[in-house]
């Protein structure tokens, strides 16, 4: 993350990058609505971490 200059780059490259997941994610209707949120929610415990 130190290649990052400003917290405004990381969240322009998580943005898109959540943009392009969300639109070539095929499993997503697969899964029932709470392992989809657990999931989503691992997720977001592990980008917060390699953030921080």
């Amino acid at each position: 993350m130190d290649a990052f200059q400003a917290y405004e780059d990381v969240a322009k490259i998580a943005s898109v990058h959540a943009c392009f997941h969300n639109y070539f994610s095929q499993e997503r209707h697969l899964v029932d609505r709470q392992t989809y949120k657990f999931r989503r929610a691992a997720a977001l415990v592990e980008w917060q971490s390699l953030v921080a």
